[in-house]
């Protein structure tokens, strides 16, 4: 792969400017052999910026970056759901991705249940890389690279983050350590439960989902965690789950 410089490639997309698709190739190329070296439960320190779902705001994102600082300045956590819904889905995504191999160490990218392959092709991720690009191709390369993002964050050894919630047959975390993230996300199992499970206060344990939405299918109490001996990391609990609802 010819070299390109990632800095250069940040201040245009910071000016809302398309990358090619060849070089969005490479770009995600290279992310996926850093990706691909992370555990599934990342470890961070605070302080770390926390944000949550994007869905293709750029502006806002650029807002976030205005008024939390730019990396590699400030640490920055993402919870997932990087695309889908808004108009510059496109942009977004280059951008976080050219900002995480930038800065490995500083940006977190956690994958959301709107990272995956079938969700993408009806929310809107899609349709706007044909329209920007002329091909799929571009949507190919982004969700290819999906599949190596982390499901968990740890911060201080004491918060555990997820873009969904927990599941009844993840009882430990290094449970979630060996769980095979490199591909699709599955309509059931322990990695559906982490990116689509929602944390309800009114649920006494774990419930189907009423949401036709969702493709897994608990919602969970808010105290699920603390009579199920989480003790690994002191995360998985009502604490945790409650601070960022």
């Amino acid at each position: 792969m010819a070299p390109f410089d990632l800095d250069a490639c940040i201040e245009r997309l910071r000016d809302k400017q398309l990358l090619g698709e060849a070089l969005l190739r490479e770009i995600c190329e290279k992310t996926k052999e850093v990706l691909m070296r992370e555990s599934n439960v990342v470890h961070v320190a605070s302080p770390v910026t926390v944000v949550g779902d994007i869905h293709g705001q750029f502006h806002d994102l650029i807002e976030i970056f205005r008024i939390g600082g730019s990396a590699p300045n400030t640490n920055y956590l993402f919870l997932g759901d990087y695309v889908d819904r808004g108009l510059h889905s496109v942009e977004t995504i280059s951008l976080l991705t050219c900002l995480k191999l930038r800065y490995p160490e500083r940006i977190q990218l956690i994958r959301g249940n709107h990272e995956s392959r079938a969700v993408t092709q009806t929310y809107g991720f899609y349709l706007e890389c044909t329209r920007k690009y002329g091909s799929p191709a571009v949507w190919q390369y982004f969700t290819d690279m999906f599949d190596f993002l982390t499901l968990s964050v740890v911060i201080d050894d004491a918060i555990f983050c997820v873009h969904g919630g927990l599941s009844p047959s993840i009882h430990h975390i290094d449970q979630i350590k060996i769980i095979d993230r490199f591909r699709e996300i599955p309509h059931e199992g322990p990695m559906a439960d982490l990116v689509w499970s929602d944390p309800d206060p009114e649920k006494e344990d774990f419930a189907i989902s009423p949401s036709t939405r969702k493709r897994a299918r608990w919602t969970e109490s808010a105290t699920t965690s603390q009579g199920r001996h989480l003790t690994d990391e002191e995360a998985l609990t009502k604490q945790a789950i409650e601070y960022f609802l």
